[in-house]
Formats: C-alpha cells, structure tokens, sequence
C-alpha cells in the first residue's frame, strides 16, 4: 500500500478518535481507561474490569522482559490506561505513540496526575513511523490499533525495526476469520473508519517472513461475543443518560451497528487474541 493510502487510514482513525461523540462514548460506556475488547470472567461482568483483565493477560505475555531499566513501545495507545498498567506494575519506561492529540492529552493529565508522567512519554503521531532509533525496545505492545494500519505489513515492520534482539511483539487485534463474507464486515469496518479487517493467518504469515520466532497466538474469540452483546446492554440500558453526552444520530448509529457486530460473532466470523511474536536473540 503506498504512502497516499497509509495517510488516508491515519487521517481517518484521527478522525474517528477525536470526534465527541466517539470519545464520549468511550468514557461513558467503556470507561476511558482500557478501552479494549474484555476477557469475561461471567456474562455480565462490567466492561472495564473485562477490559483491564485482557491488559493483565498481555503483560503476562511479556512478563520476562518487563521491569526497571526495561523499554516499552505502545503503538496506538488511547488513553493509555495499559501504559499506566505497566509503569505502575513493572517500573518500566514507556514509549506511546497515538495519532489523536485529544487523547493524548487526557493520557498524559492522567499519567501526572498518578505521578507517573516520568516513565511514560506520549507522543502524537503514526505507529508507522516511530521517531526512535532501530533495536530500541525490549517490547512492542499494542491493542485494537492495528486495525487502523492502512499497511499492517509495514507497521509489522517498524515492530521489528524498533525491536531489540530477543524482544517481543506483544498484541492483540480484531480480525476476521479467514473464510468471513466480506459483505458482512464491511459495516463493522465502516464504523471504526478503518478498511479490511486482518486474518490471524495474516499476521502469522507476515510475522514469519519477518523472521520472528516463535510467533504463538492464543485465540480468546470467544470473548467477543460477549464483549459486544455487554456493549449493546450498556447502550441500551444508558440510553437516556447518554444523550446528554452523545449525539442523538450517533447514538442511533450505535444502536444500529452493536448488533451487526453481535450477529458476526455469533456466525463465527471474527476473531481475536494475543499474539506474542519474538525476536531473533542473535539478530542484527
């Protein structure tokens, strides 16, 4: 994909996060912390603690290379409550790289006001294009933003640029299922502003031609269905509440589009999990 199409998909994620609507309905019905798709402990548990638990089972995946003196790169990392997650736990220094400016800077008021803006630097900008040198990174981490990616090979390429020999790719992304009708899912791509969706044989290909190994995926997709059907409940259930923050046309939307989403992952159509690919110890 070339150059024009890759800044079109960054100008239309931008968009699509900076606008009120969108960034209200985060905050009001997802939390505004983890602003991720949830790990259900039981069907009705709430979105944000759903949410958090998926960010403590990415950094599980990376555990070994987390800590003090240890370097992370988030690629896309909204408010940046995973980046916070990690600072606190693992007093580690983080690297977030987000393309819309209003949510960085709800991210960084929020990292100072938890003493932890000395570990977490915020920058505005695309993840395809990360103003660090090559090899700087014990981890590349990264949460339902590839998705966004008007060329995911080449942000799989900067993952590996940035990373250190031995470091791990760490992410999670909705994806569909290799044999998904197009038809279906383009509405689901429509509302996130964002084109095709990946397969999990994508990245597992590509993570390969780039010479990570191993490259392990635990597939969690069962979660979705869930996660959305929360969703929809939550809409529904704060309707009323939420028309003092969220458009009322924005509003029909979702309550239109929430049930595609459900009716896809019923059929089997998306997937989702954690992929955790690494590096080559002896790669130059």
């Amino acid at each position: 994909m070339n150059d024009h199409n890759t800044g079109q998909a960054a100008d239309a994620a931008r968009g699509y996060y900076e606008s009120a609507d969108v960034d209200a309905f985060y905050a009001s019905v997802w939390g505004g912390e983890d602003i991720h798709t949830g790990i259900y402990a039981q069907p009705h548990e709430a979105i944000g603690a759903a949410s958090r638990r998926t960010v403590e089972r990415v950094a599980a995946k990376a555990a070994d290379l987390l800590g003090p003196g240890r370097s992370v790169l988030d690629m896309g990392s909204g408010y940046g409550g995973a980046d916070r997650y990690l600072a606190a736990n693992f007093g580690c220094r983080v690297v977030a790289v987000n393309i819309s400016e209003s949510q960085n800077q709800r991210h960084r008021e929020a990292n100072a006001a938890r003493g932890l803006d000395g570990l977490i630097e915020v920058i505005t900008g695309s993840f395809n294009d990360v103003p660090a040198p090559d090899r700087s990174f014990d981890v590349v981490w990264s949460q339902e933003a590839l998705c966004h990616s008007g060329d995911r090979a080449r942000t799989l390429s900067e993952a590996a640029r940035l990373l250190k020999p031995g470091g791990a790719f760490v992410f999670t992304d909705i994806m569909a299922t290799e044999n998904a009708p197009a038809e279906e899912l383009a509405p689901l791509a429509e509302r996130l502003a964002m084109g095709q969706f990946a397969t999990p044989g994508f990245y597992r290909g590509r993570l390969g031609e780039l010479g990570f190994s191993p490259v392990e995926f635990e597939d969690l997709s069962e979660h979705l269905l869930t996660h959305y059907v929360r969703l929809d409940e939550e809409v529904r259930k704060h309707a009323e509440e939420l028309t003092d923050v969220i458009s009322a046309d924005y509003l029909d939307r979702l309550r239109e589009n929430l049930p595609l989403w459900i009716r896809a992952c019923g059929n089997g159509h998306l997937a989702w999990g954690v992929f955790r690919a690494v590096t080559a110890a002896g790669a130059q």
